[in-house]
């Protein structure tokens, strides 16, 4: 059967199982979740508020304060005098290792493409998006 025999909502589904899968197996040395590799990669960039943390991860869903307090009490996490979460040097640490392993997992799904072609795809899907959202109010309300 060709690829193109099948149509893109399989495509997307069957690559968005197989994305979780592989993040899963990525993370799994450290008994993470994939919203652990969000929260402790966001931090990593910069310290931030609680309300900026959210706001970052929503569109993303929501898992409540599980994967902060989980990475809090792993010591990779704290809040500073001002209140901001942000990482601690075992969470420097620990992202620094976490990391290598994402790079290796988003390596494989990149295997064989350019990354003009990731680009490409990625524009093209946000097209497709945009195209839906545009023609219903309700198709996007989730994702913003």
């Amino acid at each position: 059967m060709k690829p193109t025999s099948r149509p893109i909502g399989y495509w997307l589904r069957h690559l968005h199982n197989l994305i979780e899968a592989q993040f899963e197996a990525a993370l799994a040395e450290d008994r993470l979740g994939r919203r652990h590799w969000q929260t402790l990669h966001l931090l990593h960039e910069a310290a931030r508020t609680r309300a900026q943390l959210d706001a970052a991860l929503a569109p993303f869903g929501t898992d409540g304060d599980g994967a902060v307090d989980d990475l809090a009490r792993r010591g990779w996490v704290a809040r500073d005098d001002d209140g901001r979460l942000g990482l601690t040097t075992a969470g420097q640490t620990a992202h620094a290792q976490v990391a290598a392993r994402v790079e290796e997992a988003r390596a494989r799904l990149m295997s064989g493409l350019t990354t003009e072609q990731y680009v490409e795809t990625v524009r093209v899907l946000a097209v497709m998006a945009g195209n839906l959202e545009s023609a219903s109010p309700t198709a996007g309300a989730e994702t913003r």
